[in-house]
């Protein structure tokens, strides 16, 4: 596997072209962000360190994808992280705080997918979600009788008689989060404008009302999962907001809802069936190839087919795979330089 990994990441060391103009004393991958591609990167890194040991295990750390994105911007040089994890794309806003900071080499990895699934304690009852019943479960006001009023929804059966008669409790991801972006606009955005939002609203209004969340019964969560599953443990009532990976490493105490009556499972993202899904990044400051060490071979690696492609360590991992085709353009752009 090394020698066909060796070839691979020899081809990518001919994109370090863009040298970064700083004097090199790290000689460890610095890498930061999102919490659904963090046990994915955590994985490549160990396994990285075990086929190429002249090279430093990579460190991994958290914080959001905002969060990550914020460091990587933050300039360029050894205090600053190499690679950021992303279940979004970057902002037009962050490409500019990177420009502003000297960050002018942006290297976009897209490596597969990941569904955002809506999941219970194991022992509760079953939930069969819309979009348009969540957004009535975490909007401030919603539309009644043709008014927008204060949410009066106390239990999710009184905004569907088919829903369980369970207090409304929702824990999800914190604006850190690439999760809540998805989560806005695929599920909450979806149900808003379903339900209907009476006539006459200015614009600002009516944005206002899809995306302004009650404060009584939503918890905004700036951790990663492991802070909202623990919500739910806390309190049984509650629904959280999970990436399916995680969700699928916690069915012995966790219950997945469906959407709009697709089960969330690897072949219902892949098949484009399960309407909440996305694509998960990592972006790589071109400006620090061929200064920190490895930095090129860790991008092939985690490329690799064996890593990242069908039956590869990620998919056992619970990533779903994107089509080879994809990688390879992926990796062509990779070698071709910066995305702007």
């Amino acid at each position: 596997m090394k020698t066909a990994l060796l070839a691979s990441a020899a081809a990518v060391a001919l994109v370090a072209g863009s040298t970064a103009a700083f004097a090199q004393t790290r000689d460890t991958i610095q890498i930061a962000g999102s919490s659904t591609v963090l046990p994915f990167a955590s994985i490549v890194a160990e396994e990285f360190g075990a086929v190429f040991p002249e090279f430093n295990t990579p460190v991994v750390g958290s914080g959001g994808t905002g969060g990550g994105l914020s460091q990587f911007c933050a300039g360029v040089g050894d205090n600053t992280i190499d690679i950021a994890n992303a279940s979004r794309q970057i902002r037009d806003g962050e490409r500019e705080a990177c420009a502003s900071n000297g960050v002018t080499d942006i290297r976009e990895i897209q490596f597969g997918y990941d569904g955002i699934v809506f999941a219970s304690a194991a022992s509760g009852p079953d939930f069969a979600l819309t979009p348009v019943q969540v957004y009535k479960a975490v909007a401030a006001k919603v539309p009644v009788d043709g008014e927008l009023v204060d949410n009066p929804y106390t239990s999710w059966s009184e905004i569907d008689p088919s829903l369980p008669d369970q207090p409304i409790m929702l824990a999800i991801p914190g604006s850190n989060h690439g999760t809540r972006e998805v989560f806005q606009e695929r599920v909450v955005d979806a149900g808003c404008e379903e339900a209907g939002l009476p006539e006459g609203l200015s614009e600002e209004e009516a944005e206002a009302a899809c995306t302004t969340y009650r404060q009584d019964v939503v918890t905004e969560i700036s951790g990663d999962y492991t802070e909202t599953l623990a919500r739910l443990n806390s309190d049984p009532n509650t629904v959280g907001v999970f990436g399916l990976s995680f969700y699928e490493q916690n069915t012995d105490t966790l219950k997945v809802a469906t959407v709009d009556g697709v089960t969330p499972t690897k072949a219902t993202v892949a098949a484009g069936e399960y309407p909440v899904s996305r694509p998960l990044f990592f972006y790589v400051k071109g400006q620090h190839i061929g200064v920190i060490p490895g930095l090129e071979d860790y991008v092939a690696f985690f490329l690799s087919e064996a890593i990242s492609g069908e039956g590869g360590t990620l998919e056992a991992a619970g990533l779903i795979p994107q089509p080879a085709e994809k990688t390879e353009e992926v990796l062509a752009a990779f070698e071709a330089g910066p995305t702007q």
